[in-house]
Protein backbone atom coordinates (compact mmCIF):
# COMPACT_ATOMS: atom_id res chain seq x y z
CA UNK A 1 0.00 0.00 0.00
CA UNK A 2 2.94 2.46 0.76
CA UNK A 3 3.82 2.27 -2.71
CA UNK A 4 0.30 2.87 -4.12
CA UNK A 5 0.08 6.05 -1.92
CA UNK A 6 3.30 7.81 -2.79
CA UNK A 7 2.65 12.05 -3.12
CA UNK A 8 -0.60 13.23 -3.86
CA UNK A 9 -2.22 14.67 -7.39
CA UNK A 10 -2.76 18.19 -7.65
CA UNK A 11 -6.59 18.56 -7.94
CA UNK A 12 -5.73 20.98 -11.13
CA UNK A 13 -4.42 17.56 -13.18
CA UNK A 14 -8.32 16.74 -13.42
CA UNK A 15 -9.40 16.16 -16.71
CA UNK A 16 -9.52 19.50 -18.12
CA UNK A 17 -8.16 21.17 -15.46
CA UNK A 18 -11.23 22.51 -14.21
CA UNK A 19 -12.72 21.70 -11.13
CA UNK A 20 -16.24 21.93 -10.37
CA UNK A 21 -17.96 24.00 -8.05
CA UNK A 22 -15.34 26.24 -7.52
CA UNK A 23 -16.72 29.28 -9.61
CA UNK A 24 -18.75 30.22 -6.86
CA UNK A 25 -18.31 33.16 -4.71
CA UNK A 26 -14.71 34.02 -5.38
CA UNK A 27 -13.39 36.46 -3.63
CA UNK A 28 -12.83 39.55 -6.42
CA UNK A 29 -8.64 39.58 -5.19
CA UNK A 30 -7.61 36.34 -5.08
CA UNK A 31 -9.50 32.58 -4.31
CA UNK A 32 -7.41 31.50 -1.43
CA UNK A 33 -7.88 32.88 1.65
CA UNK A 34 -4.56 33.05 3.04
CA UNK A 35 -3.67 35.62 0.21
CA UNK A 36 -7.17 37.24 0.55
CA UNK A 37 -7.04 41.03 0.57
CA UNK A 38 -10.77 41.58 1.23
CA UNK A 39 -11.33 43.50 4.54
CA UNK A 40 -12.86 42.00 7.19
CA UNK A 41 -15.09 44.56 7.88
CA UNK A 42 -16.25 47.50 5.70
CA UNK A 43 -16.47 51.07 6.95
CA UNK A 44 -20.07 52.00 6.75
CA UNK A 45 -22.03 53.61 9.47
CA UNK A 46 -22.52 51.13 12.29
CA UNK A 47 -25.82 50.24 14.32
CA UNK A 48 -26.49 51.02 17.96
CA UNK A 49 -27.31 47.23 18.52
CA UNK A 50 -23.98 44.90 18.45
CA UNK A 51 -26.67 42.10 16.82
CA UNK A 52 -27.01 44.30 14.14
CA UNK A 53 -23.74 45.34 13.82
CA UNK A 54 -22.65 41.16 13.12
CA UNK A 55 -25.38 41.31 10.65
CA UNK A 56 -24.21 44.87 9.17
CA UNK A 57 -21.07 43.35 9.12
CA UNK A 58 -22.14 39.99 7.35
CA UNK A 59 -23.84 42.01 4.56
CA UNK A 60 -21.21 44.05 3.93
CA UNK A 61 -18.42 41.22 3.22
CA UNK A 62 -20.89 39.10 1.35
CA UNK A 63 -21.96 42.42 -0.88
CA UNK A 64 -18.12 43.11 -1.42
CA UNK A 65 -17.66 39.23 -2.75
CA UNK A 66 -15.27 37.71 -0.34
CA UNK A 67 -15.07 34.42 -0.45
CA UNK A 68 -16.70 32.45 2.73
CA UNK A 69 -14.00 30.65 4.73
CA UNK A 70 -15.55 27.68 5.99
CA UNK A 71 -18.94 26.03 5.02
CA UNK A 72 -20.42 23.70 7.50
CA UNK A 73 -21.90 21.14 5.57
CA UNK A 74 -25.11 19.71 7.44
CA UNK A 75 -27.89 17.26 5.86
CA UNK A 76 -30.73 16.77 7.71
CA UNK A 77 -33.73 14.48 8.05
CA UNK A 78 -35.99 14.48 11.04
CA UNK A 79 -33.90 15.42 13.38
CA UNK A 80 -35.55 17.87 15.65
CA UNK A 81 -34.88 16.54 19.21
CA UNK A 82 -30.65 17.00 18.52
CA UNK A 83 -30.58 20.08 16.29
CA UNK A 84 -30.53 22.43 19.09
CA UNK A 85 -27.62 21.37 20.82
CA UNK A 86 -25.77 20.79 17.22
CA UNK A 87 -26.80 24.53 15.91
CA UNK A 88 -25.76 25.83 18.84
CA UNK A 89 -22.59 24.43 19.22
CA UNK A 90 -21.99 26.12 15.70
CA UNK A 91 -22.81 29.79 17.15
CA UNK A 92 -20.26 28.79 20.04
CA UNK A 93 -16.96 28.39 17.52
CA UNK A 94 -14.19 30.57 18.67
CA UNK A 95 -13.12 30.50 14.67
CA UNK A 96 -12.40 34.13 13.81
CA UNK A 97 -12.66 33.99 9.98
CA UNK A 98 -15.78 33.99 8.00
CA UNK A 99 -18.14 30.71 8.17
CA UNK A 100 -21.23 29.88 6.58
CA UNK A 101 -23.97 26.87 7.53
CA UNK A 102 -25.17 24.96 4.22
CA UNK A 103 -28.14 23.04 5.58
CA UNK A 104 -30.08 20.85 3.19
CA UNK A 105 -33.47 19.35 4.29
CA UNK A 106 -33.75 15.14 3.03
CA UNK A 107 -37.68 15.09 3.20
CA UNK A 108 -38.28 15.61 7.61
CA UNK A 109 -41.33 14.97 8.13
CA UNK A 110 -40.67 16.47 11.74
CA UNK A 111 -40.15 20.27 13.47
CA UNK A 112 -36.76 19.79 11.82
CA UNK A 113 -36.93 22.99 9.45
CA UNK A 114 -38.95 24.87 11.84
CA UNK A 115 -35.73 24.52 14.51
CA UNK A 116 -33.67 25.34 11.63
CA UNK A 117 -35.39 28.62 10.37
CA UNK A 118 -35.30 29.88 14.33
CA UNK A 119 -31.33 29.17 14.30
CA UNK A 120 -30.78 31.17 10.85
CA UNK A 121 -31.45 34.62 12.68
CA UNK A 122 -29.09 33.38 15.43
CA UNK A 123 -26.56 32.44 13.48
CA UNK A 124 -26.54 35.43 11.22
CA UNK A 125 -26.72 38.16 14.19
CA UNK A 126 -23.05 36.07 15.20
CA UNK A 127 -21.96 36.57 11.62
CA UNK A 128 -22.74 33.50 10.02
CA UNK A 129 -24.39 32.76 7.08
CA UNK A 130 -27.23 30.74 6.13
CA UNK A 131 -28.14 29.15 3.07
CA UNK A 132 -31.09 26.52 3.56
CA UNK A 133 -32.88 24.03 0.45
CA UNK A 134 -34.20 21.04 0.74
CA UNK A 135 -37.39 18.92 -0.81
CA UNK A 136 -40.62 17.65 0.47
CA UNK A 137 -41.11 14.75 -1.61
CA UNK A 138 -42.77 11.77 0.06
CA UNK A 139 -39.27 9.55 0.01
CA UNK A 140 -35.82 11.02 1.04
CA UNK A 141 -32.93 10.68 -1.53
CA UNK A 142 -30.57 9.77 0.56
CA UNK A 143 -27.17 10.97 2.73
CA UNK A 144 -25.15 11.26 -0.46
CA UNK A 145 -27.49 13.51 -1.69
CA UNK A 146 -28.04 15.42 0.74
CA UNK A 147 -24.31 15.97 1.36
CA UNK A 148 -23.66 16.75 -2.34
CA UNK A 149 -26.39 19.03 -2.57
CA UNK A 150 -25.19 20.97 0.63
CA UNK A 151 -22.05 21.06 -1.05
CA UNK A 152 -23.30 22.48 -4.59
CA UNK A 153 -25.27 25.34 -3.01
CA UNK A 154 -22.26 26.41 -0.09
CA UNK A 155 -19.41 29.02 -1.04
CA UNK A 156 -16.38 28.28 1.27
CA UNK A 157 -13.07 27.46 0.40
CA UNK A 158 -13.03 24.81 2.94
CA UNK A 159 -16.18 22.04 4.06
CA UNK A 160 -16.32 21.19 7.73
CA UNK A 161 -19.04 18.19 7.71
CA UNK A 162 -21.31 17.69 10.57
CA UNK A 163 -24.25 15.36 11.22
CA UNK A 164 -27.56 16.69 12.80
CA UNK A 165 -27.20 14.79 15.84
CA UNK A 166 -23.58 15.37 16.64
CA UNK A 167 -22.28 18.52 18.46
CA UNK A 168 -18.91 20.14 17.77
CA UNK A 169 -16.34 21.47 20.71
CA UNK A 170 -15.66 25.19 20.40
CA UNK A 171 -12.70 24.91 19.10
CA UNK A 172 -13.48 22.41 16.08
CA UNK A 173 -13.44 24.60 12.92
CA UNK A 174 -10.47 27.02 14.06
CA UNK A 175 -8.05 23.32 14.35
CA UNK A 176 -9.10 21.48 11.37
CA UNK A 177 -9.11 24.76 9.35
CA UNK A 178 -5.03 25.29 10.43
CA UNK A 179 -5.02 21.58 9.66
CA UNK A 180 -6.29 21.45 6.31
CA UNK A 181 -4.23 24.45 5.40
CA UNK A 182 -1.05 22.30 5.77
CA UNK A 183 -2.31 19.36 4.13
CA UNK A 184 -4.84 20.81 1.48
CA UNK A 185 -4.95 16.51 -0.41
CA UNK A 186 -6.03 15.23 3.12
CA UNK A 187 -9.71 14.65 4.78
CA UNK A 188 -8.63 16.06 8.23
CA UNK A 189 -10.58 14.42 11.11
CA UNK A 190 -9.93 14.47 14.69
CA UNK A 191 -11.00 12.47 18.14
CA UNK A 192 -14.27 12.28 19.40
CA UNK A 193 -15.96 11.64 22.87
CA UNK A 194 -19.37 9.01 22.13
CA UNK A 195 -22.32 9.70 23.51
CA UNK A 196 -23.74 7.51 25.70
CA UNK A 197 -19.98 6.92 26.96
CA UNK A 198 -20.32 3.20 27.19
CA UNK A 199 -21.04 2.76 23.26
CA UNK A 200 -19.32 1.07 20.93
CA UNK A 201 -16.22 0.81 23.31
CA UNK A 202 -13.45 -0.73 21.25
CA UNK A 203 -14.92 1.12 17.95
CA UNK A 204 -14.13 4.47 19.96
CA UNK A 205 -10.78 3.38 21.18
CA UNK A 206 -9.72 2.91 17.59
CA UNK A 207 -10.80 6.11 16.09
CA UNK A 208 -8.69 8.17 19.02
CA UNK A 209 -5.69 6.00 19.21
CA UNK A 210 -4.73 4.92 15.95
CA UNK A 211 -1.00 5.95 15.53
CA UNK A 212 -0.42 8.98 12.44
CA UNK A 213 1.02 5.95 10.18
CA UNK A 214 -1.76 3.63 10.82
CA UNK A 215 -4.59 6.32 9.32
CA UNK A 216 -3.66 5.01 5.92
CA UNK A 217 -2.41 1.32 6.91
CA UNK A 218 -5.65 0.34 8.29
CA UNK A 219 -8.65 1.32 5.73
CA UNK A 220 -9.21 -1.91 5.09
CA UNK A 221 -10.72 -2.59 8.72
CA UNK A 222 -14.03 -3.43 9.38
CA UNK A 223 -14.35 0.09 11.03
CA UNK A 224 -14.32 1.75 7.93
CA UNK A 225 -12.77 5.13 7.21
CA UNK A 226 -9.77 5.84 9.95
CA UNK A 227 -11.12 9.09 10.47
CA UNK A 228 -15.65 9.51 10.64
CA UNK A 229 -17.21 10.70 8.53
CA UNK A 230 -18.92 13.71 10.88
CA UNK A 231 -15.02 14.90 11.71
CA UNK A 232 -14.20 15.47 8.07
CA UNK A 233 -12.61 18.68 7.32
CA UNK A 234 -11.08 19.40 3.53
CA UNK A 235 -10.75 21.88 0.92
CA UNK A 236 -13.85 22.24 -1.48
CA UNK A 237 -11.02 22.31 -3.98
CA UNK A 238 -9.98 18.86 -3.09
CA UNK A 239 -13.47 17.07 -2.11
CA UNK A 240 -14.30 18.35 -6.32
CA UNK A 241 -11.21 16.62 -7.27
CA UNK A 242 -12.73 13.79 -5.45
CA UNK A 243 -16.13 13.54 -6.71
CA UNK A 244 -19.16 13.83 -5.04
CA UNK A 245 -21.13 11.01 -2.80
CA UNK A 246 -22.90 8.52 -4.09
CA UNK A 247 -26.76 8.80 -3.87
CA UNK A 248 -27.65 5.44 -3.88
CA UNK A 249 -29.36 5.84 -0.83
CA UNK A 250 -30.59 3.87 1.90
CA UNK A 251 -27.78 0.69 2.03
CA UNK A 252 -25.05 2.51 0.43
CA UNK A 253 -21.86 3.63 2.18
CA UNK A 254 -21.38 6.66 0.58
CA UNK A 255 -18.79 7.61 3.55
CA UNK A 256 -16.75 4.59 2.77
CA UNK A 257 -16.65 4.68 -0.67
CA UNK A 258 -15.75 8.52 -0.59
CA UNK A 259 -12.78 7.66 1.62
CA UNK A 260 -11.80 4.96 -0.66
CA UNK A 261 -11.81 7.01 -3.58
CA UNK A 262 -9.83 9.49 -1.98
CA UNK A 263 -7.49 6.93 -0.99
CA UNK A 264 -7.15 6.14 -5.07
CA UNK A 265 -6.21 9.65 -5.86
CA UNK A 266 -3.19 9.97 -3.83
CA UNK A 267 -5.24 11.37 -0.79
CA UNK A 268 -4.02 11.99 2.87
CA UNK A 269 -5.23 11.41 6.34
CA UNK A 270 -4.58 13.74 8.90
CA UNK A 271 -6.20 13.86 12.52
CA UNK A 272 -5.94 16.59 15.35
CA UNK A 273 -5.18 15.03 18.34
CA UNK A 274 -8.18 16.86 19.90
CA UNK A 275 -11.63 15.75 21.30
CA UNK A 276 -13.43 18.15 18.65
CA UNK A 277 -17.00 16.21 18.31
CA UNK A 278 -19.72 14.75 20.70
CA UNK A 279 -20.13 11.33 18.44
CA UNK A 280 -24.08 10.26 19.04
CA UNK A 281 -24.65 6.88 19.19
CA UNK A 282 -28.22 5.51 18.26
CA UNK A 283 -30.40 3.25 16.66
CA UNK A 284 -32.05 5.56 14.40
CA UNK A 285 -28.74 6.30 12.48
CA UNK A 286 -28.50 5.91 8.99
CA UNK A 287 -25.07 3.59 9.62
CA UNK A 288 -27.38 1.12 10.68
CA UNK A 289 -29.20 0.79 7.21
CA UNK A 290 -26.20 -0.69 5.44
CA UNK A 291 -25.71 -4.46 5.03
CA UNK A 292 -22.74 -6.35 6.60
CA UNK A 293 -21.85 -7.63 3.41
CA UNK A 294 -22.44 -5.00 1.71
CA UNK A 295 -19.31 -3.64 3.04
CA UNK A 296 -17.88 -6.75 3.50
CA UNK A 297 -17.63 -6.69 -0.85
CA UNK A 298 -16.62 -3.13 -0.93
CA UNK A 299 -13.81 -3.90 1.48
CA UNK A 300 -12.27 -6.85 -0.28
CA UNK A 301 -12.34 -4.91 -3.65
CA UNK A 302 -10.22 -2.31 -2.05
CA UNK A 303 -8.42 -4.82 -0.60
CA UNK A 304 -7.47 -6.56 -3.70
CA UNK A 305 -6.92 -3.27 -5.73
CA UNK A 306 -4.79 -1.50 -3.46
CA UNK A 307 -2.66 -4.05 -1.72
CA UNK A 308 -2.95 -7.74 -3.33
CA UNK A 309 -2.17 -6.75 -6.61
CA UNK A 310 1.01 -5.88 -5.97
CA UNK A 311 1.74 -9.72 -4.14
CA UNK A 312 2.93 -12.43 -6.19
CA UNK A 313 1.80 -14.86 -3.03
CA UNK A 314 0.69 -14.33 0.80
CA UNK A 315 -0.41 -15.65 4.20
CA UNK A 316 -3.85 -14.77 5.56
CA UNK A 317 -3.73 -15.03 9.48
CA UNK A 318 -6.78 -17.30 10.98
CA UNK A 319 -7.35 -20.38 9.87
CA UNK A 320 -11.07 -19.76 10.95
CA UNK A 321 -14.62 -18.89 9.45
CA UNK A 322 -13.31 -14.94 9.16
CA UNK A 323 -10.01 -15.64 7.05
CA UNK A 324 -11.73 -18.42 5.49
CA UNK A 325 -14.47 -16.96 4.24
CA UNK A 326 -12.11 -14.04 2.62
CA UNK A 327 -10.59 -16.33 1.12
CA UNK A 328 -13.83 -17.28 -0.75
CA UNK A 329 -14.61 -14.02 -1.30
CA UNK A 330 -11.26 -13.18 -3.45
CA UNK A 331 -11.13 -13.29 -6.74
CA UNK A 332 -9.99 -16.62 -8.84
CA UNK A 333 -6.70 -15.49 -9.34
CA UNK A 334 -6.30 -14.06 -5.89
CA UNK A 335 -7.07 -17.10 -4.39
CA UNK A 336 -4.10 -18.93 -6.19
CA UNK A 337 -1.58 -15.99 -4.58
CA UNK A 338 -2.83 -17.67 -0.79
CA UNK A 339 0.43 -19.77 -0.03
CA UNK A 340 -1.28 -21.11 3.72
CA UNK A 341 -3.58 -19.98 6.30
CA UNK A 342 -1.92 -19.64 9.98
CA UNK A 343 -3.11 -19.50 13.38
CA UNK A 344 -2.15 -20.33 16.64
CA UNK A 345 -5.24 -23.06 17.14
CA UNK A 346 -3.36 -26.26 17.22
CA UNK A 347 -6.49 -28.25 16.37
CA UNK A 348 -6.85 -26.24 13.17
CA UNK A 349 -3.39 -26.53 12.47
CA UNK A 350 -3.35 -30.37 12.89
CA UNK A 351 -5.87 -30.75 10.44
CA UNK A 352 -3.20 -29.66 7.92
CA UNK A 353 -5.25 -28.70 5.15
CA UNK A 354 -7.89 -25.89 4.09
CA UNK A 355 -10.02 -27.51 1.29
CA UNK A 356 -11.96 -24.79 -0.45
CA UNK A 357 -14.88 -27.42 -1.05
CA UNK A 358 -17.19 -24.86 -3.62
CA UNK A 359 -14.50 -25.06 -5.95
CA UNK A 360 -15.25 -26.00 -9.32
CA UNK A 361 -12.11 -27.11 -9.80
CA UNK A 362 -10.92 -30.55 -9.62
CA UNK A 363 -8.88 -31.78 -7.35
CA UNK A 364 -10.48 -29.09 -5.35
CA UNK A 365 -7.64 -26.40 -3.75
CA UNK A 366 -6.18 -27.29 -0.58
CA UNK A 367 -4.49 -24.65 1.06
CA UNK A 368 -2.17 -25.51 4.10
CA UNK A 369 -2.33 -24.29 7.85
CA UNK A 370 0.38 -23.54 9.41
CA UNK A 371 1.51 -22.31 13.22
CA UNK A 372 2.19 -18.43 12.55
CA UNK A 373 5.35 -18.51 13.76
CA UNK A 374 6.31 -20.55 10.37
CA UNK A 375 4.07 -18.79 8.12
CA UNK A 376 5.35 -16.37 5.34
CA UNK A 377 4.66 -12.74 5.54
CA UNK A 378 3.22 -10.87 3.36
CA UNK A 379 0.01 -11.09 5.92
CA UNK A 380 -3.17 -10.33 5.53
CA UNK A 381 -4.89 -10.46 9.12
CA UNK A 382 -8.34 -11.36 10.27
CA UNK A 383 -8.05 -11.76 13.83
CA UNK A 384 -10.22 -9.09 15.46
CA UNK A 385 -8.10 -6.21 17.21
CA UNK A 386 -8.27 -6.02 21.16
CA UNK A 387 -10.20 -8.74 21.33
CA UNK A 388 -7.55 -11.42 23.15
CA UNK A 389 -6.55 -9.62 25.80
CA UNK A 390 -3.19 -8.27 24.22
CA UNK A 391 -2.43 -12.22 23.47
CA UNK A 392 -3.05 -11.74 19.49
CA UNK A 393 -1.01 -8.34 19.47
CA UNK A 394 2.32 -9.67 21.69
CA UNK A 395 2.32 -12.27 19.19
CA UNK A 396 2.34 -10.18 16.04
CA UNK A 397 4.97 -7.97 17.64
CA UNK A 398 7.40 -10.94 18.32
CA UNK A 399 7.63 -11.50 14.39
CA UNK A 400 9.04 -7.82 13.87
CA UNK A 401 6.81 -7.29 10.85
CA UNK A 402 6.36 -3.73 9.54
CA UNK A 403 2.68 -2.61 9.12
CA UNK A 404 1.55 -1.82 5.43
CA UNK A 405 4.37 -3.27 4.29
CA UNK A 406 4.02 -7.42 5.80
CA UNK A 407 1.12 -6.83 6.53
CA UNK A 408 -2.48 -5.01 6.46
CA UNK A 409 -5.52 -5.71 8.96
CA UNK A 410 -8.61 -7.38 8.06
CA UNK A 411 -10.51 -7.58 10.89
Amino acid sequence: MSEEVGAPRSPSSAAGGQVPFLQKGLCACDSVPAKCRCPATISLPVPDTPQLQSRASLDSIIGQGCRIQVSVILPVRNTECWLDECLKSIVEQDFEGTMELSVFNDASKDNSINIIEKWKLKLEDVGIRVVIDGHDSPQPQGVGFAKNQAVIQSSGTYLCFLDSDDVMMPQRVRLQHEAAIQHPNSIIGCQVRREPLDSTERYTRWINNLAPGQLLTQVFTSHGPTVIMPTWFCSREWFCHVGKFNEGGKGVPEDLLFFYEHIRKGGGVFRVDQCLLQYRYHPQAATHSVLEGTIWNHRVRFLEDRALKHWTSFTIWNAGKQGRKLYRSLSPANQKKVAAFCDVDEKKIAKGFYTYQESKERPKPKIPIQHFRDATPPFIICVKLDLTGGAFEENLNTLDLKEGLDYHHFS
